[in-house]
């Protein structure tokens, strides 16, 4: 009954599967299938080659353990990156999460996907594909699935030395593709096999007698040589079915591969380097160093993208004009500097009003935390921004930009006596705006505490005596009204 099945997902369907699978497939099942050894006339001249064996999971390691050691995630998490493992033949439908006698369901893999798209603590996807390709049903709705995930967090595809077909119909939906030196991937095109068992009945003295309703009811069946008719119609649905492939590969890699390049591929296979000069990839490195570069892709977008909240929520109404003034000391001009009088000095504000003004650098700048909803509603649409494809350059000019701004605002309370680890504030996360509220409330706590009086006059203490410039100023007034 299993045999059954097999056959009738094999033959006379459209396969994205890489040539050479097919024809190792019909070396070592199709005699227990069809009863008989099999004579294979594929076009091309591909050779044969051996099934590989199933593998555990290179970037989980030994974190994978189905879900079991993960709760009710149905995929390992490394660093709040989502390992989803894509391997074996791919087939439309499976009940089952993972890998399933050297099977993978595309119904298991939207499973998985929907789920890290949905969990909060999850960051990024990293899909671990080790595929020769499968079936056509299902593999172009899960590429949209990928494609719209990664509008949310980011999703690179780790080519586990090959990606062919359905399985490099999926990876080119990732944001960036990395493979080995020996890893391999393409093969954009369809296939459909046929098995003709005409001959081999003969032989037998069997013939085979097909009663159908509907001229087209038997088109393709195995008892009978194939009709031309028939054998072009075929050709002209996996042409069909190559067009939409190729759109579903430029679709995904936006930029980097259009339409006409997949179709001019000719559905040929790249290894290596090779695999990255005709678009198809974009690095060849190690996969446990790509990995470790894409988890610090994923911390480094979560960073900028959950902005703190202001370091001073609340201001005192007499602030506002100090606040003002001291505005354009630090976004103006360094000729201002003097416009800020009495600049506080750390030494001379310690034990009274303001001491926080002279706090060790490590107390400068305090913990705070944003409101849960605010900084919910920011951080998604921060992460759909940062994530879009082409964006990591303009997110590391972001960091440079944000790091000079806050070096500068450093240097200029440094001025004003404020002391700022600017190194501190980048780790984090510390934005420009929040800093300068910080160093206009520091200063402007300690220009209120020189105001204060902080005790009344000693009546044993000597008093001090009156300026002798005031003095002769008064003796001067008072001669004048006289005259």
């Amino acid at each position: 009954m299993l045999q059954a099945r097999i056959a009738a997902r094999a033959f006379n369907t459209p396969l994205l599967v890489e040539p050479s699978k097919a024809m190792a497939f019909l070396s070592g099942l199709g005699p227990r299938i069809l009863g008989r050894s099999v004579e294979m006339g594929l076009e091309g001249g591909a050779a044969q080659s051996a099934l590989p064996a199933a593998r555990a999971s290179i970037l989980a390691g030994g974190l994978l353990d189905d879900d079991r050691q993960h709760g009710n995630a149905p995929y390992p998490v490394v660093d709040g990156i989502a390992v989803i493992e894509i391997a074996g033949v791919l087939i439309h439908r499976g009940g089952w999460i993972g890998q399933s006698s050297g099977q993978t369901s595309y119904e298991g893999i939207a499973a998985q996907i929907e789920a890290a798209a949905s969990e909060p603590s999850v960051r990024g996807l990293a899909l671990e594909i080790d595929s020769f390709g499968g079936e056509v049903a299902g593999v172009f709705d899960l590429a949209d699935r990928i494609r719209a995930v990664r509008t949310a967090k980011p999703v690179w595809a780790f080519v586990a030395e090959h990606a062919f077909s359905a399985g490099y119909a999926l990876a080119s939906q990732a944001d960036r593709i990395l493979l080995p030196r020996t890893g391999a991937l393409g093969s954009i095109g369809v296939v459909v096999m046929h098995a003709d068992l005409s001959g081999q009945l003969d032989q037998d003295g069997l013939r085979v007698t097909l009663i159908h309703s509907g001229t087209h009811k038997i088109d393709g069946n195995p008892y009978t040589p194939l009709p031309a008719a028939v054998r072009d119609g075929i050709q002209r649905e996996i042409d069909m079915l190559r067009v939409l492939f190729a759109e579903t590969v430029a679709a995904g890699r936006a930029g980097r591969m259009s339409q006409e390049a997949a179709l001019a591929t000719e559905a040929a296979t790249y290894r290596g380097a090779d695999a990255v000069a005709a678009g198809l990839a974009d690095e060849v490195t190690d996969l446990a160093h790509g990995f470790a570069s894409f988890r610090q892709v994923v911390t480094r977008t979560q960073t900028l993208s959950l902005p703190r909240a202001p370091l001073a929520q609340t201001r005192h109404p007499a602030q506002t004009r100090k606040e003002t003034a001291m505005s354009h000391e630090i976004d103006g001009d360094d000729t201002h500097e003097d416009s800020i009088p009495n600049a506080p000095d750390p030494d001379d504000t310690a034990g009274k009003a303001a001491p926080a003004a002279s706090a060790s650098p490590a107390a400068q700048i305090p913990e705070t935390s944003p409101d849960p909803a605010v900084a919910s509603e920011t951080s998604t649409v921060a992460i759909q921004a940062a994530t879009q494809p082409g964006n990591l350059a303009e997110l590391s000019a972001r960091l440079r930009s944000e790091a000079a701004e806050i070096a500068e605002i450093a240097a200029q309370a440094g001025r004003l006596g404020i002391a700022i680890d600017a190194a501190k504030a980048l780790r984090e996360g510390t934005t420009p705006e929040a800093l300068r509220g910080f160093v206009l409330e520091r200063a402007s706590a300690a220009a209120d505490a020189r105001d204060i009086v902080a005790a009344s006059p000693s009546p044993i203490l000597p008093q001090a005596k009156e300026s002798p410039i005031i003095a002769a100023a008064k003796r001067a007034a008072a001669a004048g009204n006289r005259g």
